[in-house]
């Protein structure tokens, strides 16, 4: 990035004026190496939590960094002190990659199987509701969401809801859900619940206040306000994939006494995300919340299932979904 500055000399003999173009000094290899590390050092919202020195990351990656070095070279030495925050949300972006960490999901099962689900269990006659894909199933209603991106409205939202209210149980499939909008997770938690009161609180959230790693404002409580209630029994199903606002989702309706979360813990992301740039024009992300349960325990490393299932081979071999039909047995034997 370059910064056009514009010097006026004034010869009063010859009444010009000149103006030149100058390189911003500061976009060089070290001052964006201290830029990223500085941003992160006073806003990233989980080093207690982690233990992370990132101190000592500091003396380790920046000798590693002179101003002789290639792009390159740059973007692999911050691409790795950043992978240190071991966050899902943390990205460094420049024009030709994209460092990220997917360790979250990676070194896990996969636990979902997509064929599987649109050629044995939806098939050909299910219906699509935008964002949703929908079937009754052995008489048990299934919804698909597969991203928060995916815009959800009350327009569409009730009217779908209300067709499973008389059936035994619904089951939400959020399996793959990496996030997305926060406001659609509140939605669509609201519209699930058993309503338990005029509102409910369903979680905490505090915010980087100082440049201090601990330096954070009160926790502040998130409510739910349910306009009316959902009895019927809800399972939402999970792996590791479900990530960020989808984990928030998951976190939310832990809460309600007609939720029952079967598959595997969730993948976390329980911070919102900070942007910034370089002085390069490097963009990066990282967390720079806090998303907390309603006993103020951090949501950054995921959500535990009520029942863990994964994934058999041999029901996936077969193409069955083993936690699809755990769901389903769950439902019609309560």
């Amino acid at each position: 990035m370059k910064k056009i500055i514009l010097l006026f000399s004034c010869c009063w003999c010859l009444s010009c004026e000149k103006a030149f173009i100058e390189p911003d000094p500061a976009n060089n290899p070290v001052n964006n190496f201290e830029l990223l590390w500085e941003t992160v050092d006073r806003k990233y919202s989980f080093f207690t939590y982690k233990q992370i020195d990132w101190r000592e990351a500091y003396n380790r990656y920046r000798p590693q960094v002179n101003n002789q070095m290639s792009p390159e070279a740059l973007f692999e030495v911050m691409a790795a002190m950043l992978y240190e925050l071991r966050d899902g949300h943390v990205n460094l972006q420049s024009e030709f990659d994209v460092a990220r960490n997917w360790d979250w999901f990676l070194d896990y099962p996969p636990n979902y199987n997509k064929n599987i689900i649109e050629r044995n269990y939806l098939g050909k006659d299910y219906q699509i509701i935008t964002p949703f894909a929908t079937k009754v199933i052995n008489g048990v209603g299934y919804i698909r969401y597969s991203s928060f991106l995916n815009v959800i409205d009350e327009e569409t939202l009730d009217p779908l809801l209300e067709k499973y209210r008389q059936l035994p149980g619904v089951i939400l499939d959020v399996r793959d859900n990496t996030g997305g909008l926060m406001d659609g997770a509140i939605l669509l938690a609201s519209k699930l619940c058993r309503k338990t009161g005029d509102k409910v609180l369903v979680g905490y959230q505090r915010y980087k206040e100082g440049p201090s790693h601990d330096d954070f404002t009160k926790a502040f409580p998130v409510y739910l306000e349910p306009e009316q209630s959902f009895e019927t029994q809800v399972v939402i199903l999970t792996n590791r994939s479900v990530y960020s606002a989808a984990n928030l989702f998951v976190s939310y309706m832990s809460v309600f006494p007609n939720v029952t979360i079967i598959g595997d813990k969730t993948g976390g992301g329980g911070g919102g995300p900070y942007s910034g740039e370089l002085y390069n024009g490097w963009k990066f992300n990282f967390s720079s919340t806090q998303l907390l349960d309603t006993d103020q325990n951090i949501i950054e490393d995921g959500i535990n299932p009520d029942i863990q299932v994964d994934m058999l081979p041999e029901d996936e071999a077969r193409g069955t979904d083993t936690i699809l039909e755990t769901a389903m047995d769950y439902i019609l034997t309560l």
